[in-house]
């Protein structure tokens, strides 16, 4: 049921999301060189890795690590890219995922193939087993602001609580988090 739910909601999804995404895309490419996909290498079920889409944020040198870790994050940032990021605007490609299967609506947020400590206590924890997906629960409940420990306690909740139902109340924080911007640090 969870993937005939993925498949239709972005199947529903896609066609309102073409023209933001052609804004988005023209955006990007004005505003610095370099391509308007980013192609970021995130570890999927069964910790395969897969190329997850986003719109391109940060200038194309940047180092390829999650941005918490740098040091200066807003160094590496293009112009349009804050406000991508802290609309989650970036992240509207991931349709093209979920569609495909490498992804789901709901499920733990993906890891860069790098985050050695996510990946390893996620794998202690079974939540490996689960598809990630553009919002999960530990994104609606800290998102930017949480520990990788933290992250990965909110993804054992949702893997002992996960339900249609469970789904949709992570989809209405989602959409709450979005229009406050609540946690969004960067």
């Amino acid at each position: 049921m969870k993937r005939l739910f993925d498949i239709t909601l972005g199947l529903l999804l896609l066609p309102i999301l073409l023209v933001p995404m052609i804004i988005i895309a023209v955006l990007v490419r004005l505003s610095s060189e370099g391509p308007i996909i980013h192609w970021s290498d995130r570890v999927g079920k069964n910790n395969i890795i897969f190329k997850m889409p986003k719109f391109r944020t940060m200038h194309s040198e940047s180092p390829n690590i999650a941005s918490n870790l740098l040091n200066n994050p807003e160094d590496y940032v293009t112009s349009i890219g804050s406000f991508l990021r802290k609309s989650s605007l970036d992240e509207i490609p991931q349709i093209i995922s979920v569609i495909k299967g490498d992804m789901s609506i709901v499920g733990p947020r993906p890891a860069l193939f790098n985050q050695y400590d996510l990946i390893r206590l996620r794998a202690e924890n079974g939540i490996d087993q689960l598809a990630p997906g553009v919002t999960g629960w530990a994104q609606v409940n800290g998102r930017d602001d949480l520990t990788t420990v933290e992250k990965v306690a909110f993804d054992i909740e949702y893997l002992n609580r996960i339900s249609f139902f469970f789904d949709l109340i992570v989809l209405w924080k989602s959409i709450s988090i979005l229009i406050t911007r609540k946690n969004i640090s960067h």
